[in-house]
């Protein structure tokens, strides 16, 4: 094997569907080419091939095409080019309607019974700057088009609006002398400037799909202040190196992936985890780069730079996500290769019926010209890829990376989501469930195992020490503290020698659980793991019992049934035992359980569900891993920092259980938005070429149609961009 490199070339030029086939088509034809995918929306080639290979190489393919490659840009520079872009634009288009509106002018003024005519040299004199100035960018991309031997929207264009123009000079030129010919000037400048409004308004469009990448370009910060021997200094992003202690003051963006060493604050990581409320952070805890420090001097150290951090890899995610195609463009893709010689056919077809028919040359002529204008397919490529653009980056906005188009598009279909329990459904860390003193005195009894465990690094010793703590509970020293191998811990509290532990210990020490065997048995039963209280000395008796178990998570219960009501069924997965499994999914109203399951056979157990439907996988996607793989759709449950992106199709930025049917959900709108596109995009031309043939669409409303049918599918894509999660700040403490 010699591995693949991955190439993203910004390709520019393209114009429609046909474009985006052929830039595709050439690409491929290159030796070592495994895979290519061109999206119109964003306007770049990614590219996969065996090996290395010179960009070079990919780039004269291209060219070869008709089209322009380059080296992908600094996203400084990238935007900067848009901006060049975008004004260049403007002013032709602006220049274009200040010319044509003149020649329209007559028309308009018509129904209100004014009738006059402007001269035809004053009227060659506006159109001819329209046709060949501001119109020369159609001629330049179809001439590269018949070149290499197909048709795009620009040729349409080329040829439609030069016979509008044509017919009008042969009119004006043949014309007796004093006769005022009927001229179509007006026509063919009109659609240049309408075709002119609708890629200015569709580039400004396009720009705003990409927002959310670039607002995950702009949480990079450039600079950090460097700490040195206890020595400030402010030096470049890319000096710094793993390890390097980097001090963020409040209200700063933290630099870099890292460990706080030193100070206490919160840090708003919205933008990156989706999660609204400020995060604690003191020594210990990890932080990621891009998020906003508040209140605190925080001293952090380097655990992760440039191209591994989180935020860059969320970056490549969406980016990558962006760049895909959904399966159902690939019936777009073949719809557009056969899509511009049809319509090249059906308007020869037009002129030569309409002219057999008995009219005028120059009403077949216009007709034919209407069939062109109308079907030029911009709509059918900007359909697909804007909707998935706009959809991922909002996704990603609320904590919702989705790495792929082919689960985006599968999503919809889903009919059972299977949860892993531990750190899913549940916290992953253990808690006191439930607990019993023998003389009633809780609280007492929780101090005292809080007093044993005082120090313990233990996970059971962290559930008694966070239970004191949140009831506020002073716990003392023990003396004589002594661990007890495979069975517990001891101490002297008091003068009294007490112990916690196992049943083993309990055993040992020859003592019966007298008044609490029941609840032993029935926490038992719910899978809980137990802990004695004992006073060995002076007199050795049983004082209190204790339960521990995992929590459900905050927003499990409303996420299982949210899915409910839309129908999806829920099933638990666990290694875990029945009776932990059985409480889990009796609190939850999970009906399926599969419990005590190996990690190995996991993945069976999804494709025996995979039978009756399409299933989503939700686990942590380091030990699911395989099942995550197995289903319809994977989704990772991550952690913030620690995000497990690679067996799974979506990754959920923080653990929040409610982000499961919230990724369906934005899946779903985001299907919907394809289908809408694809319909108006189709629904435009099996209207407007019908009228056009018959006669009943002169090339001024086609051109308004054409560019508006662009216009509204880069609109309806963008109203994805006001998605919220349903129900998720309402349940936020």
């Amino acid at each position: 094997m010699n591995g693949s490199t991955t190439f993203d070339l910004p390709i520019s030029g393209m114009t429609c569907a046909s474009c985006v086939g052929r830039v595709e088509r050439a690409l491929n034809k290159v030796p070592g080419v495994q895979n290519v995918s061109v999206n119109l929306a964003n306007e770049r080639a990614h590219v996969e091939v065996t090996g290395q290979m010179d960009p070079a190489v990919l780039i004269a393919a291209v060219e070869k095409a008709g089209y322009t490659a380059t080296l992908p840009q600094s996203e400084t520079a990238t935007q900067a080019s848009q901006e060049q872009r975008l004004k260049r634009e403007r002013w032709s288009l602006v220049m274009a309607i200040a010319l044509a509106l003149p020649l329209v002018l007559p028309m308009l003024v018509q129904p209100f019974g004014l009738h006059w005519m402007l001269p035809a040299w004053v009227q060659f004199l506006l159109a001819t700057p329209v046709q060949f100035i501001f119109g020369a960018r159609f001629y330049v991309a179809a001439w590269k088009a018949v070149r290499a031997g197909a048709g795009n929207m620009d040729l349409l264009v080329a040829i439609g609006t030069s016979a509008g123009y044509g017919l009008s000079i042969y009119q004006w030129l043949s014309a007796p002398a004093g006769v005022e010919p009927h001229l179509y000037f007006e026509a063919s400048a009109v659609v240049i400037a309408l075709v002119l409004l609708g890629k200015y308004m569709e580039s400004r469009a396009k720009r705003q799909t990409a927002s959310a990448i670039r607002a995950l370009e702009a949480l990079r910060p450039e600079r950090a202040i460097q700490v040195i021997d206890g020595r400030e200094q402010e030096v470049a992003i890319s000096a710094l190196r793993l390890n390097d202690l980097v001090l963020v003051k409040p209200g700063e963006r933290f630099p870099v992936d890292g460990e706080v060493v030193e100070g206490q604050s919160h840090a708003d990581e919205a933008l990156i985890t989706g999660e609204s409320l400020p995060v604690p952070k003191q020594p210990g805890d990890k932080v990621t780069g891009g998020a906003i420090n508040g209140e605190g001097r925080l001293l952090v150290r380097t655990l992760a730079l440039g191209a591994e951090s989180v935020l860059a890899r969320i970056i490549r995610l969406v980016e990558d996500a962006q760049a895909a195609k959904a399966p159902i463009q690939k019936l777009v893709d073949k719809v557009s290769q056969v899509f511009v010689p049809t319509v090249l056919v059906i308007a020869l077809a037009t002129l030569v019926g309409w002219w057999l028919y008995g009219a005028p040359l120059e009403t077949a002529l216009i007709n034919a010209v209407a069939v062109l204008v109308i079907a030029c397919p911009c709509a059918l490529g900007l359909a697909t890829p804007t909707a998935i653009m706009a959809g991922t980056g909002v996704a990603a906005r609320h904590g919702i990376l989705i790495k792929d188009a082919e689960a985006l598009e599968r999503a919809h279909e889903v009919s059972a989501v299977v949860f892993d329990k531990t750190g899913t459904l549940t916290s992953g860390a253990p808690k006191i469930a439930h607990l019993s003193a023998v003389d009633g005195n809780e609280a007492l009894l929780l101090q005292q195992a809080g007093a044993l465990q005082r120090g313990s690094e233990h996970p059971l010793a962290k559930a008694v020490l966070d239970a004191c703590n949140d009831q506020g509970l002073p716990v003392a020293d023990v003396s004589a503290s002594q661990s007890l191998t495979g069975r517990g811990i001891a101490g002297t509290l008091d003068g009294r020698q007490l112990a916690l532990g196992n049943r083993r210990l309990l055993d040992e020490t020859g003592l019966k659980p007298g008044d609490l065997a029941a609840n032993a048995s029935a926490w038992e039963a719910e899978g809980r793991t137990l802990s004695w209280l004992i006073e060995q000395s002076p007199e050795p008796r049983v004082l209190g019992l204790f339960a521990f178990g995992d929590t459900l998570k905050d927003g499990a219960l409303q996420a299982v049934q949210q899915l409910k009501a839309r129908h999806i069924s829920s099933h638990l997965l666990t290694g875990d035992n029945r009776g932990s499994a059985r409480v889990v999914a009796q609190a939850l109203g999970i009906d399926d359980v599969h419990a005590e399951v190996l990690p190995a056979d996991k993945a069976a157990t999804v494709a025996e569900l995979k039978k009756t439907g399409v299933v989503a996988m939700v686990g942590d996607g380091i030990n699911d891993a395989p099942a995550l793989a197995a289903a319809d759709i994977g989704i990772a449950m991550g952690g913030g920092t620690d995000v497990a992106m690679h067996a799974a199709g979506i990754t959920l930025m923080r653990g929040d259980p409610r982000l499961v049917p919230a990724a369906l959900e934005i899946s779903r709108k985001t299907y919907a938005k394809i289908r809408q596109n694809l319909f108006w995009a189709f629904v435009y031309n099996l209207i407007g070429i019908p009228l056009a043939v018959f006669g009943l669409l002169n090339p001024v409303l086609a051109g308004a149609a054409m560019a508006l049918s662009s216009v509204s599918v880069v609109s309806n894509a963008l109203l994805l961009k006001t998605w919220k999660p349903k129900d998720l700040e309402d349940h936020r403490s």
